[in-house]
């Protein structure tokens, strides 16, 4: 089963990436209110079953340091 991670910068935490991007946008002309740079990982799990998969893919993110939690958030999306 594939399984999308989607790895954002905490809320409270200065994305600099994202300020950076937000700074060329508005220098080519676009009109943007902000602008947050994260991350996408896809992987495939050995599961058909989707709670199962959830879990397998929790623990990779908690264990397997995908992401940090002190200044990231993630969101798993099963399809």
């Amino acid at each position: 089963m594939k399984v999308g991670i989607k790895i954002m910068p905490r809320d409270v935490i200065l994305d600099t990436q994202g300020r950076a991007v937000e700074s060329s946008m508005k220098s080519n002309g676009f009109e943007l209110l902000s602008c947050r740079v994260g991350k996408y990982v896809e992987v495939t799990v050995a599961s058909e079953n989707k709670a199962e998969a959830q879990s397998q893919v929790e623990k990779m993110l908690k264990e397997g340091g995908l992401y940090n939690p002190l200044i990231e958030k993630f969101e798993i999306q099963i399809n």
